[in-house]
């Protein structure tokens, strides 16, 4: 994936060698990527030294982000984020750098001269570690 603007997402080996790597890419993975890469790792490993499974995919719409690309990725993408003290939130995603995000929530107010509520926008930063997962929110 050197070289593109593929990124790798996930990489797993399980004890009995099946081998899962995720990827993803800003304008999405199609399967004939994953078919390449795929092949690419199949030739650059040896079955006769040792036997594996491998599969490779792309990260599901749905899945959490599993690293600050995946949020790069979504800037200005409708989000969900569940915090680990339980808090749920959904807003835009604003803001990923290496140590936190910011989301854009949207929250009713009563001002002390009006009747009505009125809704506005705020920025909440989050460091990573305080999340417990983010994901691109799909709404019908």
């Amino acid at each position: 994936m050197e070289g593109t603007d593929y990124f790798l997402v996930d990489i797993s080996v399980s004890r009995d060698n099946l081998i899962v790597i995720e990827i993803d890419h800003d304008n999405g993975v199609s399967i004939d990527d994953c078919v390449a890469l795929s092949r690419y790792i199949e030739e650059n490993l040896d079955r006769e030294k040792e036997d594996f499974e491998l599969e490779v995919g792309s990260s599901g719409i749905t899945s959490p982000f599993k690293n600050v690309r995946q949020y790069v990725k979504n800037l200005g993408n409708e989000v969900e984020m569940m915090l680990k003290n339980g808090i749920k939130l959904t807003g835009l995603l604003k803001t990923a750098g290496d140590s936190s995000a910011t989301i854009t929530v949207e929250k009713k107010i009563k001002s002390d001269d009006a009747k009505r509520r009125t809704t506005v926008a705020e920025d909440q930063t989050y460091s990573y570690d305080e999340i417990k997962y983010t994901k691109y929110l799909i709404r019908f």
